[in-house]
């Protein structure tokens, strides 16, 4: 069984952990709705580039209670 030899140092772990850190999500506003969304990903009214690209139905849409029991 591998066995460290010598105890690994604060300094030695936070020096390999310091590549592990998240980067920033980047968030754009869409101009037309005024919505936070992500760039390259359809609106949640279902536009993309100034086009209708996905039509939403009522049935389509999640309820609230049954996301919490999730």
């Amino acid at each position: 069984m591998a066995v460290p030899k010598r105890k690994t140092t604060k300094s030695r772990r936070n020096m390999r952990r310091s590549h592990h850190a998240l980067g920033k999500v980047n968030v754009v506003i869409d101009p037309i709705t005024g919505d936070y969304k992500l760039p390259h990903h359809i609106n949640v009214d279902g536009s993309y580039n100034n086009r209708q690209v996905v039509i939403a139905n009522k049935n389509d849409s999640v309820d609230e209670t049954a996301a919490e029991t999730l």
